[in-house]
C-alpha cells in the first residue's frame, strides 16, 4: 500500500473511532470528502490500485479458463493447423472482415513460414455478418483446408470482402467455389462455428484478433506481444527438452 493510501486508511479509521456514539454519516462523509479534495493524489492512487487488482483478477480468470479448455483450443481435429508437427502452439480467433486481423495477417503468415516449430491453430470466429459467416464456413470445408494458409492470406488481403470477392479468391487458389459453398452448408460445419463461439465466450473473447500461447492471451493485433509469448514458450520448453 502506498503512503497516500495508508494515510487515508488511518484517517478514515480515526474518524470512525473518534467517539463511542454512532458516527453521523453526513459529517463523516464531509470530512472524508474534504480530505480527498485536499489530497487528490489519493483518488488517483486508489484508481490505479483498483485497475491493477482488476487486471490481476482478469489474468487469473483467463489463465484458469485457458487451462480448462486447453484441448478444445489446441487439439480440435476439425480446425485447420499450419505446421502441425510444431512443439509450440499458437491459437488465433479471427474474422476475415476484421480490419485488425487483416493488419496482423501478413506477419502471421511470415511467422508460420519462418517458424516451423510453431503449430498455428486457426479458429474461425465470424462476428462481422453474413459474408464473414460464409467465408468461415467455406474455409472449414475439406477442399479449402488443403489451401489453408494460401486461402487465409488471399482473403485477408482483400480490403472489401464480399460474396464475389470470396468466389474469386477461391477460384484463384484452385477451389471450386460452387462446390465449396455447397459443402459449407453441412450441419457439422455450423456446429463447429457454434462451438468456437461458445469457446470464445468461455474465454471472455469478444473481439478479433485474439491470440493464445500457452497460458497467455494476447488481445488485438499485438504482434510484438505474440512474438514475445512465443519466445517465452520456447525458453520454457528448453529445460524440459534437456532433461528428456
Amino acid at each position: 500500500m502506498t503512503t497516500a493510501l495508508r494515510t487515508l486508511a488511518v484517517f478514515v479509521s480515526a474518524l470512525s473511532l473518534s467517539a463511542c456514539q454512532k458516527a453521523d454519516d453526513a459529517v463523516f462523509g464531509q470530512r472524508v470528502h474534504a480530505y480527498l479534495m485536499a489530497h487528490p493524489e489519493v483518488v488517483r492512487e486508489a484508481a490505479e490500485k483498483l485497475a491493477e487488482t482488476e487486471r490481476t483478477a482478469a489474468f487469473k480468470a483467463s489463465t484458469d479458463a485457458i487451462g480448462k479448455y486447453r484441448n478444445q483450443l489446441e487439439r480440435d481435429p476439425r480446425d485447420f493447423v499450419a505446421n502441425p508437427d510444431g512443439k509450440i502452439t499458437v491459437v488465433e480467433f479471427f474474422d476475415y472482415r476484421c480490419g485488425y486481423c487483416k493488419l496482423a495477417a501478413p506477419q502471421v503468415v511470415t511467422l508460420i513460414e519462418q517458424n516451423p516449430d510453431v503449430r498455428f491453430v486457426f479458429k474461425e470466429f465470424p462476428i462481422f455478418g453474413e459474408v464473414s459467416d460464409t467465408a468461415a464456413k467455406v474455409a472449414l470445408t475439406r477442399s479449402a483446408k488443403t489451401k489453408g494458409v494460401q486461402l487465409y492470406k488471399a482473403l485477408m488481403a482483400e480490403k472489401a470482402l464480399d460474396d464475389a470477392a470470396l468466389d474469386r479468391h477461391l477460384a484463384e487458389v484452385g477451389i471450386d467455389a460452387a462446390a465449396a459453398r455447397k459443402d459449407a452448408q453441412h450441419p457439422l460445419i455450423e456446429r463447429q462455428i457454434l462451438d468456437t463461439h461458445a469457446l470464445a465466450e468461455a474465454l471472455k473473447i469478444d473481439g478479433t484478433p485474439a491470440f493464445i500461447v500457452g497460458d497467455t492471451m494476447i488481445p488485438g493485433a499485438d504482434i510484438p506481444a505474440l512474438r514475445a509469448a512465443i519466445a517465452a514458450a520456447r525458453a520454457k520448453a528448453r529445460p524440459a527438452e534437456s532433461h528428456s
